[in-house]
């Protein structure tokens, strides 16, 4: 009798720490057979894409390489990209890999399931506004955050040509003041900062002009008001133009025009406002929404199919209060917790749990200048807001518990440690 294979889709942070579960305890006794499959060959969290596009997070040293990570923790990866589904015979078709000259590496493929996982995640959502695929920057992948940072550099070498005026001023433009938006433009004020300590750029801090546009009444518009009103106070401290109630209506190769025919004039422009599941998922024939996230029911299982799952910022989920479980990677954490518990459930035949939201809180943060957030708004009436060294500490402690989630303890432990000793053995951000 053969065993049961669950197919996991997507990477993820809550992809890689539901997989890593399902592989150490049943991939490695033999219970089950995980697979993970994933366009990409590694994994980074995707909160820290703001770090790889400024150059203060070195990917290479950071990512994951799923096949090593697959091998040591009890299930199998395989690479490629979700191009069709066969409810009724319970079979994934994955799309050929080609190569960086279109070249055919490994052909189409079909792979079977037994229980089957959808944790793609997210993409911007550019709302159809014109111009912005072909003029601005996204930062959905660590591709596109690569793309971000040599573009970057670019820029900035561009200011030491000698006819330049060491006065000229560099502008971004971010649209959207969501976590993603805010963290760049304070990482580009530290960025710049490095970069001119290195003697990689003649232009200073001072030199940097970042216009933050958002069109809700105030930035961070998901978060709680004091949260809202600190980072927008410490974003103008550190310079930021920031522009609140601005709609884009179009994007241009060097500008971004907003709906009262204002005129902001860019050295680059990056688009960060809101986000859609991939399109694709939409035509598996599932019931989606029209941002096409995959209906779900409480239990995390499809609306149309039992044998199917969905989690993360690709489902929608909805709560005991009509609410829906926000796009956040502390929700995508949560529900990779209880759907390892029903996977497991299901195999055994048992009753499965509904997911219930529970708020831990909200955290941003600034480079080094800062962090600001609010803890427990879950788990009390009133929420404790912090903010400075402790912000920060609690900000860096979500990552290290990804890390453990993935890793465990004792090699999360020796990261901290080898990441202490880069600090004074490599330069502070990736100059090449």
């Amino acid at each position: 009798m053969s065993i049961p294979r669950i197919v996991v889709v997507g990477g993820g942070a809550g992809g890689l720490e539901l997989v890593t579960r399902l592989g150490r305890r049943l991939g490695r006794r033999g219970r089950a057979e995980i697979v993970l499959v994933d366009r990409n060959a590694t994994h980074i969290w995707k909160p820290l894409l703001h770090e790889v596009a400024t150059g203060v997070l070195d990917s290479g040293l950071d990512e994951i390489s799923y096949q090593g990570h697959a091998r040591a923790n009890g299930y199998r990866f395989q690479r490629g990209t979700l191009e069709g589904l066969d409810r009724e015979a319970r079979t994934l078709t994955l799309a050929p890999i080609l190569d960086d000259d279109g070249l055919e590496v490994l052909p189409s493929r079909t792979l079977s399931y037994d229980e089957l996982v959808m944790s793609v995640g997210s993409v911007s959502n550019d709302f159809g506004t014109p111009g912005v695929g072909e003029h601005c920057h996204f930062l959905d992948s660590p591709h596109q955050a690569e793309a971000f940072r040599k573009d970057m550099l670019n820029v900035f070498l561009r200011y030491n040509a000698p006819q330049q005026d060491t006065q000229t001023r560099m502008v971004v433009g971010i649209v959207g003041a969501g976590a993603t938006g805010v963290e760049l433009a304070a990482e580009l004020y530290d960025a710049s900062q490095m970069l001119h300590s290195y003697g990689f750029t003649p232009l200073e801090s001072e030199h940097l002009e970042v216009h933050l546009i958002e069109a809700a009444p105030g930035i961070l518009p998901a978060l709680p008001d004091r949260i809202s009103q600190a980072v927008h106070t410490e974003l103008e401290r550190l310079g930021v133009r920031v522009h609140v109630s601005t709609r884009v209506t179009r994007v241009e190769p060097s500008a971004i025009i907003t709906a009262d025919d204002q005129r902001i004039e860019t050295d680059l422009s990056v688009w960060a406002a809101g986000i859609k599941a991939p399109a694709f998922l939409s035509e598996l024939g599932l019931t989606t929404e029209r941002n096409h996230r995959i209906k779900v029911e409480p239990t995390l299982q499809s609306i149309d199919d039992p044998h199917i799952f969905a989690f993360g910022d690709c489902a929608s989920c909805p709560q005991d209060d009509g609410s829906q479980v926000p796009p956040r990677a502390q929700a995508a954490h949560q529900q990779a917790s209880l759907l390892y518990k029903n996977l497991r459930a299901r195999l055994d035949g048992k009753p499965l749990k509904p997911f219930v939201f529970r708020d831990r809180g909200s955290l941003i943060s600034l480079a080094h200048f800062d962090a600001v957030g609010s803890l427990m708004r879950g788990a009390s009436a009133r929420s404790l807001f912090i903010e400075g060294h402790l912000a920060k500490f609690f900000y860096a402690s979500l990552y290290r518990m990804h890390q453990r989630a993935i890793h465990g303890t004792l090699k999360t432990g020796l990261m901290v440690v080898v990441d202490g000793l880069n600090r004074f053995l490599k330069p502070r951000m990736k100059l090449h």
